[in-house]
């Protein structure tokens, strides 16, 4: 395929997204070609053309046609990238999103600020495993400990953290919250991106996030089951000292604080927001 031949793929293809109703059309066809080229940006037009052969071009034209349906464009393509990292994804996990980059961020700068040796974590929900990986990556004494209730979840967890080589600091456990531990099992961080939608909002849920199992999605009917359970047995599991994060949706930041006011085990509580100035983090230190 010569440059022009190339270009004009690329502009019918985004054409074709935008008309599909997908916002970042653009984007979403260099991640495409990207992905099936198995390339770095900054060599696509250097080099993708001469690189696209009669298999990779009729596997791209049928992701481009799937994605106008508005199926997620990760699960298409199998992949994404999570702080710097390529993921495996498929609808057994929930697509990660950029907001838990943050808690991820927020967790690795609180090792390194207490300087914690060998940090115990817990990722509650693992899903696609990318907090527990992206943890054992970037600490790299870390000993971490990944629960889901879902093992289809769990198999890809683990293909995620074999991938990363770090399989070896990654203990798996299929489990329903806290329920598979005893409280002589304490950690240094317990870390979640629980469901948090409520009942009645789901339905009205973008298409690409009702592709999302909805079991990672849903929480009762304010989207506050799993949180007030992480909130309620999270001490029990954590070492003196220790710090409870996770996630929370939109105008969840006042639930949360009524939940932690009257419990004196918790002596401090931080929210913070993410890049839409939207409360997203809780940090409860014990």
């Amino acid at each position: 395929m010569n440059q022009s031949e190339f270009h004009r793929l690329i502009k019918d293809a985004e054409h074709k997204l935008r008309e599909a109703g997908i916002e970042s059309a653009a984007a979403e066809v260099e991640i495409s070609l990207l992905a099936l080229l198995d390339l770095e940006r900054v060599n696509l037009y250097l080099h993708g053309a001469e690189l696209i052969d009669d298999g990779i071009l009729t596997r791209f034209r049928e992701v481009i046609d799937k994605r106008t349906t508005q199926y997620p464009l990760q699960y298409i393509l199998g992949e994404m990238w999570f702080y710097g990292r390529r993921f495996t994804v498929n609808p057994n996990v929930m697509i990660p999103t950029p907001e838990t980059e943050i808690l991820c961020e927020t967790a690795i700068h609180y090792i390194d600020f207490r300087e914690i040796n060998a940090a115990k974590i817990l990722d509650i929900g693992t899903g696609s495993g990318v907090i527990s990986v992206t943890m054992a990556c970037e600490v790299p004494d870390a000993i971490v400990t990944a629960t889901d209730i879902s093992k289809a979840a769990l198999k890809t967890a683990a293909q995620n953290a074999g991938l990363h080589e770090v399989d070896e600091r990654i203990g798996f456990v299929c489990s329903d919250m806290f329920c598979a531990f005893n409280p002589e099992k304490q950690f240094d961080l317990i870390l979640s991106n629980p469901p948090y939608i409520a009942d009645d909002e789901y339905d009205g849920l973008p298409p690409e996030v009702l592709a999302d199992p909805k079991i990672s999605l849903v929480a009762g009917d304010k989207g506050m089951d799993v949180i007030e359970a992480l909130v309620a047995s999270g001490p029990d599991y954590l070492v003196p000292g220790g710090r409870l994060m996770f996630e929370i949706g939109c105008n969840q930041a006042e639930l949360v604080t009524r939940l932690t006011n009257d419990d004196y085990r918790y002596i401090s509580m931080t929210i913070l927001k993410d890049l839409n100035d939207i409360d997203r983090v809780v940090i409860l230190g014990i």
